[in-house]
């Protein structure tokens, strides 16, 4: 679908170039081009978490079925230690009494002495070896479970720290409850979606007052949160696009709408704009039925997704 999205854009691109200006044309290539990247990024980060996640669990199974079976060894190990001991005491006491036998029976009691010293000397070897294998796989498997203990804490800390970040825009955004405007969590991101009521007039990406508003106040925010990537993805209905100038449809016009929040978002100096990405939906990401009018005003809407970095837990999955 992603292939088939950024395929359509292109063709409009291509197709609305002769309509625009040469600059407005390598701008929009150029935003599809971030774009693209981040997304690749994005995804590539995310499969790679969950899959060094997934490893590292099947490493720490493996290492606990091994010290499983390295206890079983053991023990055998020395089961056969005492009952060797065992047997070199009947023998010891045996090679007393027959000191007074003849030279060729004590010969033979002394051969089996000896053999089972030496076979006392291996098991004890052996015993020895597995209890340095068994204390190895008892360093190896508290050490995997502290590195994993320690990606678990900061994954919890990655989800409090959206949490919070979710209740203070839901706090800083209060005065926009019931104006077409929500704060959800999910996923491990926060979703601040906005209806086109509360941002832009019927085929228009220019955005009004009351829509200032409430970006302005999501720039607070973001600009107090460094370390944060934000998304922001313009939607439409199915509905045509019906009116006339530079916008071509309603892929252009969900880019343009996207671009707009960035323009407002961007005027905080605190903002990192590196931190900052637009892209144009069109009708293709729909959050309701398009059959009737209510669900056509929830499908026409800006979200704007939070996420955050994951430089810190690649690096410790790097590390494992």
């Amino acid at each position: 679908m992603m292939k088939y999205t950024l395929t359509l854009l292109i063709a409009v691109l291509l197709l609305t170039s002769s309509c625009v200006t040469k600059k407005v044309y390598q701008d929009l290539e150029n935003k599809y081009a971030d774009l693209k990247k981040e997304n690749r990024r994005i995804q590539d980060e995310t499969d790679d978490c969950i899959k060094s996640k997934a490893d590292l669990q099947m490493a720490y199974d493996a290492i606990k079925e091994e010290l499983a079976k390295t206890h079983q060894e053991a023990d055998k190990n020395l089961a056969d230690y005492m009952a060797a001991s065992n047997n070199l005491k009947a023998l010891q006491s045996s090679y007393a009494a027959l000191e007074k036998n003849s030279n060729d029976a004590l010969e033979t009691n002394m051969g089996k002495n000896r053999e089972l010293l030496k076979q006392l000397g291996e098991k004890e070897k052996a015993l020895a070896a597995e209890q340095s294998r068994l204390d190895k796989a008892k360093a190896d498997l508290q050490a995997s479970s502290q590195r994993l203990a320690e990606l678990e804490n900061l994954m919890a800390a990655k989800d409090a720290s959206m949490r919070k970040l979710k209740e203070t825009l839901s706090s800083a955004l209060n005065s926009f409850e019931g104006k077409g405007l929500t704060v959800q969590q999910k996923n491990g991101k926060v979703y601040v979606s906005m209806e086109n009521k509360l941002l832009f007039s019927s085929g228009s990406w220019a955005v009004g007052a009351e829509g200032r508003k409430a970006v302005v106040e999501v720039g607070k925010v973001l600009a107090a949160n460094p370390d944060i990537s934000v998304l922001i993805e313009g939607h439409t209905d199915d509905d045509a696009y019906g009116g006339s100038g530079p916008i071509a449809d309603n892929w252009d016009l969900s880019t343009k709408r996207a671009t707009a929040i960035v323009g407002i978002l961007s005027e905080n100096r605190d903002i990192n704009r590196q931190n900052l990405t637009a892209a144009g939906r069109s009708e293709y990401a729909p959050i309701a039925t398009n059959s009737t009018a209510e669900g056509k005003a929830k499908n026409r809407r800006i979200e704007i997704i939070l996420t955050p970095k994951l430089d810190e837990i690649s690096k410790m999955l790097n590390q494992l």
